[in-house]
């Protein structure tokens, strides 16, 4: 199996990598090259998995969450949260942040050749919809097939055996956190594709079902607050006592890495 080599932060617990948006794309589209060259008992997928301040606290407080986040090939910045933690106890920090709302357009814009795709997750209407707009965008973007989120454990076999016969380069997988990271990794060894991206709500900001916040509201790690805000019933709580646990989650761990570097010093 091909490994990219690149540089990684701790950030909450989570290795994290420091990679920028242009970087991240390239990397998917060369695992994609290499493993189509690779002889076939060497090809493996590339589990790519998101870290943000949910991710932190979870991998934190699960511990089967934590066994398959770390059973990733490659976890990246999804939160400018993420960006900014990384700061705190790195000379060498995340350099922004690669969200997968934005990474799925990132991958058409950054790599040219055309890669196949493969869309799991959420309600059909969803999921169908942003097949349609991602196909009609991209011309580099050519989507394989599609499957809604809603299947049982039983049928995970069936649905790995349709992603296959569809042969996309890259699978992205948006059952949410942590159902769509137990789902990467119990199913990697059935899953002959290059790239395995998880990838929550991605579809829904695709179609719009989901607004973006303004782009200020981005850089300055506020989305989180914009989500909440179009949607409390389902967030605030979620917010309220997951990002004060990642924030000590952070310090928690940056402390620890500065002494045991004192310590060798």
């Amino acid at each position: 199996m091909y490994k990219p080599a690149f540089e990684k932060v701790n950030v909450g617990g989570i290795q994290t990598a420091c990679l920028g948006r242009e970087a991240l794309a390239r990397l998917i589209g060369d695992v994609c090259e290499k493993y189509a060259l690779a002889e076939p008992e060497h090809r493996e997928p590339f589990v790519i998995f998101s870290n943000n301040g949910h991710a932190i606290s979870i991998y934190n407080s699960d511990k089967e969450a934590r066994e398959q986040m770390d059973k990733a090939d490659l976890v990246h910045a999804d939160g400018q949260s993420v960006v900014s933690f990384s700061r705190w106890f790195n000379r060498n920090p995340v350099p922004e942040r690669t969200a997968t709302t934005d990474m799925i357009h990132d991958v058409p814009n950054f790599y040219s050749p055309k890669l196949k795709h493969f869309l799991l997750g959420g309600k059909e209407t969803s999921v169908s919809k942003a097949a349609e707009i991602l196909a009609k965008t991209y011309s580099n973007f050519d989507v394989v097939g599609h499957q809604h989120g809603y299947f049982t454990d039983a049928e995970e076999e069936a649905i790995c055996a349709a992603i296959n016969a569809a042969s996309p380069d890259v699978l992205w997988v948006g059952l949410g956190k942590p159902k769509e990271q137990i789902f990467c990794i119990r199913n990697k060894h059935r899953l002959n594709v290059p790239v395995i991206i998880s990838c929550g709500g991605c579809y829904n900001y695709i179609t719009g079902e989901y607004p973006r916040a303004p782009m200020w509201m981005q850089n300055v790690g506020l989305e989180w607050f914009f989500r909440m805000a179009n949607d409390p019933r389902k967030l605030f709580v979620r917010y309220l006592l997951t990002n004060p646990h990642a924030i000590y989650c952070v310090i928690k761990h940056g402390i620890g890495k500065r002494q045991v570097t004192a310590d060798v010093q």
